[in-house]
């Protein structure tokens, strides 16, 4: 009867929405970093490849995120996703904050480098547990015919965050001049961060457990060894979770985030017009995840997906050759498209991957699959775009990158078993 009436309740919207919120802080925090890499690399490093020493800080970061999705994930799995929330977003409070604080390499040499390093690591283990965590909680607590719209709200209101976080350093960029934004300014974006992430954690004390994760603690179901569980009962699930985090990764950091630098770095636009088109094509993801998250209830997960990833074969290719060298109105067109094809898989990525593995082993499973996805196909791959383009002299080949992903998971798209619950309009 317990559990009978547990599966009846899905969460309040109150519990929703700051599930939903909190991405916004989350990935403002993270993706800060990025918008701001030619900045920081002057402040923190020395030398011709200062950008691509930042950039590589960015991978290796994400390389611990995995290990901290996989760490919050046991905890969520053993003891609820709530109290995991709560841990990831103290951690995340804690690393933007200092990273505020930090001396440059002008005032104690290389080591200014280091620490910039060490913080992003600790914040890419805490978003390893924050974004699997938000994920399942939204899909547990949504209704079943709403998962994919519900599930997709993550995807949108942490491109938000992206977008925040890209208008708060073109503002910072554009409103300061150099030696005043190199003295103090860079700060101002990251103490921002700190705050917007300690009033999230006060007011997720508010929210409720998951209601499938309350059935089965109630029906005394959990697992001890949850990452173990999904390694031998779920693996197919994990392994299929890969795969789709493996594109919408790729879509998301070539296609999104490392934009910017790409066109100040092939000498389009400058640091600031970059940015402003950064954040011209947030807004058409937040506009465009939604939407996909309701064709997904719609018309169910695969078909959604496969088609995504027909675009995400054909389209990058010649929108990089776009970007190249192009003026600003070529160059936000070209963004834009680039944008709306990231956050349409991320829209329906968040709910399928989420999909693959039960609760009872469902943020183990996360960490296994999407996150390690998210960690070889996300941060690494600005850093190996930049590379590419350098070295080769090829302005598509960032594209080309998203094209070969994408046909590498086509077949896993087509054979994905579909997920949407039966009935659901």
């Amino acid at each position: 009867m317990v559990s009978r009436l547990l599966i009846l309740q899905p969460l309040d919207r109150r519990s929703l929405a700051l599930a939903t919120i909190s991405t916004i802080v989350e990935w403002y925090d993270f993706t800060l970093f990025l918008y701001l890499t030619t900045v920081l690399s002057r402040l923190f490093f020395v030398g011709e490849n200062a950008v691509l020493t930042t950039l590589a800080g960015f991978a290796v970061a994400y390389l611990l995120r995995p290990i901290g999705a996989i760490v919050f994930g046991h905890f969520g799995d053993r003891h609820g996703r709530r109290a995991t929330l709560l841990a990831s977003m103290t951690l995340m409070t804690v690393a933007m904050g200092l990273t505020a604080l930090l001396p440059t390499v002008a005032q104690i040499g290389p080591a200014a480098g280091m620490l910039l390093l060490l913080l992003r690591c600790v914040m890419g283990f805490a978003v390893g547990g924050e974004y699997t965590g938000v994920v399942a909680y939204l899909l547990e607590g949504a209704l079943p015919h709403r998962r994919g719209l519900v599930t997709s709200l993550a995807a949108a209101t942490s491109e938000i965050g992206g977008l925040l976080a890209a208008g708060v350093a073109a503002l910072t960029v554009n409103l300061l001049p150099t030696p005043a934004l190199d003295a103090w300014g860079w700060r101002v974006p990251f103490l921002i961060g700190a705050a917007l992430a300690g009033a999230i954690l006060v007011a997720r004390a508010a929210m409720r457990e998951s209601p499938e994760f309350e059935i089965q603690r109630a029906a005394g179901t959990l697992v001890r060894r949850p990452l173990g569980h999904a390694l031998t009962r779920h693996r197919p699930g994990v392994l299929r979770g890969f795969a789709i985090s493996a594109l919408g990764s790729i879509t998301y950091y070539v296609g999104i985030t490392y934009v910017p630098i790409y066109l100040v770095s092939t000498g389009g636009l400058t640091e600031a017009k970059a940015l402003q088109l950064a954040t011209i094509a947030g807004v058409a993801v937040i506009v465009v995840t939604p939407l996909v998250g309701v064709l997904a209830d719609r018309f169910g997960r695969r078909p959604v997906l496969v088609g995504l990833a027909l675009l995400s074969a054909l389209l990058p290719y010649p929108l990089f050759r776009l970007l190249a060298g192009a003026e600003t109105g070529p160059a936000i067109a070209g963004a834009v498209l680039l944008a709306i094809l990231a956050g349409g898989v991320s829209a329906v990525g968040a709910v399928a991957t989420a999909e693959q593995v039960p609760v009872e082993g469902r943020l183990s499973g996360l960490a296994l699959g999407a996150t390690s996805a998210t960690a070889l196909f996300g941060g690494l791959t600005p850093w190996l775009a930049q590379i590419l383009t350098q070295r080769s002299g090829a302005p598509a080949a960032p594209g080309m990158m998203i094209a070969l992903v994408a046909l590498g998971v086509l077949p896993v798209l087509l054979a994905l078993p579909e997920t949407r619950p039966r009935g659901a309009d």
